[in-house]
């Protein structure tokens, strides 16, 4: 029976889902949103405090700050408040309402970007919040999940190696691109052991991650509005493009089967249903990797008047493993938002609270 202390010593590394009789198609789905961020993001989070922490970028006077869809800000909050930090995630109006709640409730600090101008997206105008508010108080200390090398680093040490360990015989691996932490960190885990695994990484139509022109997109998790710097196409087979509506369709097929995962999730096995399709069989041993639980996106994915303002009537029925493509959408307007507040606006940083005497050692 585990036993813990610190909510971040605990993720479920282990459970798959075999996608057969519910989808027909020959995937299992490695759930990784079995801890207490409900995300696979946890990893990265742990790891990237512990490198600070072990470095001394982070210590009793820092305060955390992050940029953040949502699943990793409430991979850092859980840890913030298990030791002590304060903690800032700076993310945007697309963030679900549940995921700024859990982390409000985690005692952390929420700043939504609304408009992205006069930046190119809104990821761009995050960044440029955080980089004012760094510039702003030395005891700012951003872990950059976007270029921060320990993000992949987690996924080398844990995820891969435990897919490993379950299929031996592995053919095809199914990995979200969002930072691509998960998907280099793979990648490389079975480029170095010289396994031959087919990596195909999953991407939203309208990213720009892999070359394609940029698009709305409604759905936080996956896909990037710049080229991901930890991304090194070198190491990746193939790119699958989803749109937004298959992710839907996906999310509500596994929801009617009693398996309520997120929009990341509906994403993966969405892009990896149409590939298996076209080119798997019943030989293939193919596994995906699901980033996140659905719960956080009752109010947009399992939302019908979302769905219908967003995707039309249509993408409420059943889905249809044949419509992931690889291309991306034509681009459309943001929503209309209040201005962003200009970088020089940012909030002087007021003293980080002292953390617990004597805390402890962050786990990956």
């Amino acid at each position: 029976m585990p036993v813990i202390s610190s909510p971040y010593a605990f993720n479920e590394d282990d459970l798959y889902v075999d996608l057969r009789p519910v989808l027909d198609s020959p995937l299992y789905l490695k759930c990784e949103g079995f801890n207490f961020a409900g995300s696979i993001k946890l990893k990265a989070a742990a790891a990237m405090v512990e490198s600070a922490e072990r470095k001394g970028v982070l210590n009793s006077r820092s305060a955390l700050v992050e940029s953040s869809s949502g699943n990793l800000g409430v991979a850092l909050s859980v840890i913030a408040a298990s030791k002590g930090y304060r903690f800032l995630c700076v993310t945007d109006s697309r963030c679900n309402l549940a995921t700024r709640l859990m982390m409000e409730a985690l005692g952390s600090e929420v700043h939504v970007i609304n408009n992205a101008k006069p930046y190119d997206s809104f990821l761009a105008a995050r960044i440029a919040y955080v980089e004012a508010l760094c510039a702003s108080d030395s005891r700012w200390v951003w872990l950059s999940q976007y270029t921060n090398p320990a993000n992949w680093h987690a996924h080398y040490r844990s995820t891969a190696p435990a897919i490993a360990r379950e299929f031996p015989e592995l053919d095809v691996l199914f990995v979200g691109a969002g930072t691509t932490g998960t998907l280099m960190g793979c990648a490389r885990w079975f480029r170095h052991w010289r396994r031959p695994v087919r990596v195909v990484a999953v991407d939203s139509v309208g990213s720009v991650s892999f070359g394609g022109p940029p698009g709305r997109r409604m759905i936080p998790g996956l896909g990037m509005g710049v080229r991901p710097p930890l991304l090194d196409t070198s190491y990746v087979d193939e790119v699958v493009h989803v749109e937004e509506a298959d992710t839907v369709r996906t999310c509500r097929e596994l929801a009617h089967h009693g398996f309520l995962f997120g929009g990341s999730t509906g994403t993966v096995v969405s892009g990896a249903t149409s590939w298996l399709a076209r080119h798997g069989g019943p030989a293939v041993t193919s596994v995906a990797i699901a980033p996140d639980l659905g719960e956080r996106y009752l109010d947009t994915v399992y939302h019908d008047n979302w769905v219908r303002a967003l995707y039309g009537e249509s993408a409420i029925g059943e889905p249809s493993a044949g419509h992931s493509a690889e291309h991306s959408a034509e681009p459309a307007a943001a929503p209309a938002a209040d201005p962003m507040p200009e970088p020089s606006a940012a909030p002087s940083a007021e003293p980080a609270p002292e953390p617990s005497p004597d805390p402890r050692p962050s786990s990956t």
